[in-house]
């Protein structure tokens, strides 16, 4: 019998949404500075630098040490745990850092994908055990919000139901838990774009995944208006042969968006996928500028295609620290601009630069 289950107070609801709302200012998107430890090491590996908890702190304060210019810029950050409890060279805890500028502090809360039984290749995302007490204790340590990743594969035969049932159900999971503790659950959805596939599967496999994704936070009661969205952009395949302008993938996202995931939603934040910095910034702009009717704020939560640059700038020489920060800012502005619909692309779009895609990513 369907009965109304006790839910959030009032109280509860309004910071939720306030504080989704703050993340998402107009303008403002979200740094993903989330990588684990065994993700840093294929970055840091990429420019011959160690993978040390030094060199990692190193480099996460080359992000967080900033000038003002990125206050208007970001409203989130996505932390990883030991990046939670590091500090500056001067000893500044990097949240207090990152809340001094009046941005929010985001914890990444799951811990991996592990192999689906039954299933081609799939996956589901584990690290709900425990989570409550985490919750808890990330809220008492700075944390306003949430991210957490489930991974799907497009093939002949994936995703399969089992995969798409499993991995909504476990994202609503988590978002309910997440807010039982007064932190905004980021839901992150990714389908990869590894294959061959066209943008036209592409937009039928988001819609089905994001379909059952919000049946799933129906049923678990969450609370949309305290949630942030973090999909895929509807794009091709990597190895598709068609190659589709930046306008055919904004119309695909947008009319997957309005097919699937309701209006109460705070926020969308776009996940960048493997895209070149100027690939994922052409694309969000093309998406914010989509003549299609768009209820949600739409943004970025990018992690290499906001830093990919400065860490090629870095390769861990102190005296390129400051050259470094200069390329995050540039890029923090770009995207700033994109999610406004206001970036002038021009016409060196073929131009995209270095690739960040890597096959089965993963964090």
């Amino acid at each position: 019998m369907t009965h109304r289950s006790p839910t959030l107070s009032e109280a509860q609801k309004k910071e939720l949404h306030e504080m989704a709302l703050r993340i998402v200012s107009p303008g403002k998107g979200i740094l993903a500075a989330d990588e684990s430890v065994g993700s840093m090491a294929k970055r840091l590996a990429q420019v011959g630098v160690e993978n040390t908890e030094e060199n990692r702190r190193q480099y996460r304060q080359i992000l967080f040490s900033a000038d003002e210019r990125i206050n208007s810029c970001l409203g989130g950050v996505i932390f990883f745990h030991e990046t939670l409890y590091q500090h500056s060279d001067n000893g500044v805890p990097f949240v207090k850092m990152i809340r001094d500028r009046g941005i929010l502090v985001g914890i990444k809360v799951d811990k991996g994908v592990v192999p689906l039984a039954g299933t081609y290749g799939e996956t589901t995302t584990q690290g709900l055990d425990g989570l409550s007490e985490r919750c808890a204790q990330y809220k008492k340590d700075g944390a306003a919000f949430a991210k957490w990743r489930c991974v799907l594969k497009i093939s002949d035969t994936n995703p399969s139901k089992l995969a798409i049932t499993e991995n909504a159900n476990v994202l609503a999971r988590y978002s309910s838990i997440c807010q039982q503790h007064g932190i905004v659950p980021i839901i992150e959805p990714e389908i990869l774009p590894d294959g061959d596939h066209d943008l036209k599967r592409s937009q039928y496999v988001t819609e089905k995944v994001l379909a059952a994704v919000y049946k799933a936070m129906s049923d678990h009661h969450v609370y949309l208006e305290g949630t942030l969205l973090k999909p895929n952009m509807v794009t091709a395949g990597h190895s598709c042969s068609t190659k589709y302008s930046p306008e055919e993938v904004a119309m695909a996202t947008v009319m997957a968006l309005r097919r699937t995931v309701p209006p109460a939603v705070t926020g969308v934040a776009f996940l960048s996928g493997g895209q070149s910095e100027e690939e994922a910034s052409v694309h969000l702009n093309a998406i914010s500028n989509c003549p299609l009717a768009k209820p949600w704020i739409l943004t970025f939560s990018f992690g290499r295609a906001l830093q990919a640059s400065a860490l090629r700038a870095w390769r861990g020489h102190k005296e390129n620290e400051k050259a470094a920060t200069e390329q995050f800012i540039k890029r923090a502005e770009v995207n700033s601009l994109a999610c406004q619909g206001k970036y002038p692309v021009g016409d060196n779009y073929g131009e995209v630069g270095q690739c960040n895609y890597g096959s089965s990513y993963a964090y």
